[in-house]
């Protein structure tokens, strides 16, 4: 019995850690397409709004039929969905938005990646998961390694205002891992699905009362060695690096519980700079491979110091029953 258990565990976190990196790399990939949006005359705005509501929109068939007309399964977790799109989606892009706006994009992201540290506190505060010394290892490694990644010694400065609307970022986005690892049963393409819609609407309604400029064009989108039309990218960007990395993302977090799944999502930096250089031809510098080394040592270090067996939290099924899962 012992070995089945612990053969379903190990199953359960390779799942898990190909999921996760799954969603790393699909979220990676929208900076690039973005650029080169950007490039052709899209605000940066715009580039989320549809993103994030085209993301939804495609979702929304395959989350309809995993509901399978249980709708007071959705009714009983509106607070969830609601906040996962407020706080998760809307909320950290705007405070990016705005963080960058007052500051260096190098620096902005530093402070937006600091959001695994947060998990880990929110997880001792909340729930006594005290971190231990693998995870603080874990932690410094991949924090170093985002320094090092994001050049930020490169002459980087930041007003007091736009660090804290990078902190308001980085709880965001700690919220989205503590929120995906939330014990429910609603399954995790209908959490995606409503909290994308959500958070695509609350951002467009950002857009037409002015609070982020929404402009986009049809003009043809350059890339390093071709050329595409606009509305390439834009599929790529919603479908890709939102519905399929908000979606696998979910699902990882649930497998792997927030701390874990905060931290392999720092492989998402890797695989930007890998479709930055594919996509833009930015190839990254030796100092930048280097933290990227530091990074995977601190998400393996992390995972060293996860407990050896999931934490159980009961979640009550339709029937009743209780199902253990991963904090």
């Amino acid at each position: 019995m012992d070995t089945l258990t612990h053969d379903a565990t190990s199953g359960r976190v390779r799942v898990g850690v190909g999921l996760a990196l799954i969603s790393a790399g699909s979220f990676g990939m929208s900076g690039a397409l973005a650029s080169g949006l950007m490039d052709a005359g899209w605000s940066a705005a715009a580039v989320v709004v549809v993103r994030v509501l085209l993301a939804g929109i495609v979702l929304l068939p395959f989350a309809i039929r995993q509901l399978d007309r249980r709708w007071e399964l959705l009714r009983a977790n509106a607070s969830l969905v609601v906040a996962y799109g407020l706080i998760a989606v809307a909320g950290t892009q705007l405070a990016y938005f705005n963080a960058v706006a007052n500051m260096q994009v190098g620096a902005a992201l530093l402070i937006e990646y600091t959001a695994p540290i947060a998990v880990v506190g929110w997880l001792w505060v909340r729930h006594r998961q005290r971190p231990g010394a693998a995870t603080v290892a874990g932690a410094v490694l991949g924090v170093v390694g985002l320094l090092l990644v994001l050049d930020v010694g490169a002459g980087m400065s930041a007003s007091a205002v736009g660090v804290g609307w990078g902190l308001l970022a980085m709880l965001g986005a700690a919220t989205y891992f503590v929120l995906s690892a939330h014990p429910t049963t609603l399954p995790a393409t209908v959490l995606a699905a409503g909290g994308l819609l959500v958070g695509g609407v609350t951002l467009l309604i950002a857009g037409l009362v002015g609070i982020v400029p929404l402009q986009a064009t049809t003009t043809t989108v350059v890339f390093e060695s071709f050329e595409t039309p606009w509305w390439a990218p834009v599929l790529t960007i919603g479908i890709v690096t939102a519905a399929i990395a908000y979606s696998t993302g979910i699902a990882a977090t649930r497998l792997l519980g927030s701390r874990l799944a905060a931290f392999i999502a720092l492989t998402e930096v890797l695989a930007a700079l890998g479709f930055a250089w594919i996509l833009l031809g930015e190839a990254p510098g030796l100092i930048q491979l280097l933290g990227g080394v530091l990074i995977l040592a601190g998400v393996i270090a992390v995972r060293l110091g996860e407990p050896s067996e999931p934490v159980a939290i009961a979640v009550p099924l339709a029937a009743g029953q209780p199902v253990d899962r991963a904090d």
